[in-house]
């Protein structure tokens, strides 16, 4: 059994809809998606938060909601164009302790993201023969979950647990994986929302020893042509703001930088801030697959 627990809720009634997630191994209460009374939804939320392992709240909000989660003292910190079957979805949180809210890496946060604006963009490389890139099965759960395990110290959700993998493959998710001689070196996931047409990329991943491959670009471009195959076209990822790397493979694929989740989870050793960046997959070329070299 994961300590990385969590609870969905549903409150409805004949005033309001509110989907929600009771995060407890990142102390954050995330609600998903809200429709009805606007005043009512955030008295319930505000009662909902005051459970003491709240330590901030972010709400996906469509665009009629925004000004009033504002003056409600909510605070705007990313957005997703395209989100809700089109229309852009925003982050608004708030925060119930001064040191969930407080961030000391801001300022070298914005350091690496001006770094990253000035990289010039590279060109795919040409994958070596003797790797595989494919789409992972349920037998691959056991062998993922060993690799994210190595990877990452600390990571927001159970990727640790085969159980977990299988799930995630079984529903809404996607893993793209690269082997080489049959073992993972890099993978990544595209998990679905199936009623909103939109995938967050996601669960990134690269051997320490094969960083410098430029793989990550292969892989989320694939995992962009199987989203369009499925008419999702409203991509984003969330990632760690104190990486340069992820960071730079994101604008080098052509997203665009919307905004910084502040303490959002945690994550690599810490809880940390993610950076929210987003892409319009409908604007693409006809998508091809990531080149192989010929042998």
């Amino acid at each position: 059994m994961s300590i990385k627990t969590g609870k969905t809720l549903l409150i409805k009634n004949e005033t309001i809809y509110v989907n929600a997630y009771e995060d407890y191994y990142n102390k954050r209460l995330k609600i998903e998606d809200l429709r009805g009374n606007i005043n009512q939804i955030i008295q319930s939320i505000e009662e909902w938060s005051k459970q003491p392992f709240v330590e901030k709240v972010i709400i996906k909000s469509r665009k009629e909601h925004v000004s009033t989660l504002m003056e409600r003292g909510f605070l705007l910190e990313a957005s997703v164009p395209g989100y809700f079957l089109g229309g852009e979805g925003y982050f608004l949180c708030k925060y119930r302790k001064l040191d969930r809210y407080n961030s000391d890496k801001w300022c070298e946060e914005d350091n690496i993201l001006d770094s990253v604006w000035q990289k010039r963009k590279q060109k795919d490389v040409m994958l070596d023969p003797e790797l595989t890139l494919r789409l992972a099965k349920v037998s691959d759960a056991k062998a993922l979950s060993s690799f994210y395990k190595d990877v990452f110290p600390i990571y927001p959700v159970p990727i640790e647990d085969p159980n977990y993998v299988m799930e995630q493959i079984q529903s809404n998710t996607i893993f793209m994986l690269l082997e080489e001689h049959g073992v993972i070196i890099a993978a990544a996931s595209a998990e679905m929302n199936e009623t909103y047409k939109n995938a967050e990329i996601t669960d990134c991943a690269t051997s320490p020893s094969k960083r410098k491959g430029g793989y990550m670009n292969s892989l989320i471009r694939e995992l962009e042509a199987e989203l369009v195959k499925r008419q999702i076209y409203c991509s984003y990822s969330i990632a760690r703001a104190l990486s340069f790397g992820m960071n730079a493979v994101l604008h080098n694929l052509e997203y665009t930088y919307k905004g910084r989740l502040k303490n959002n989870c945690y994550i690599f050793d810490k809880i940390e801030d993610m950076n929210v960046w987003s892409k319009d997959l409908s604007l693409m070329d006809a998508q091809k697959p990531a080149p192989i070299a010929e042998k």
